[in-house]
């Protein structure tokens, strides 16, 4: 059975400087595969990927969920 896939809207605040780098990225990712993306489409990829190239993260995710809190 696959997993629940339903997407969950998230509301964030950025600074100006994170705001301009985010479009500066989707320039050079358009320019570097030649096909534009909007940053809503572009950030929860760049999110997805963050989060698990962070070993500690995953290590102390999988103890989290291995043994919740009561």
């Amino acid at each position: 059975r696959l997993p629940d896939r339903t997407p969950i809207r998230l509301t964030i605040s950025l600074s100006p400087e994170t705001h301009q780098a985010l479009g500066d990225y989707a320039a050079i990712y358009a320019e570097t595969y030649g096909h534009e993306e909007p940053l809503a489409e572009l950030v929860p990829a760049m999110l997805a990927s963050f989060l698990d190239a962070d070993r500690e993260f995953q290590r102390r995710r999988a103890a989290l969920r291995r043994d919740p809190a009561p």
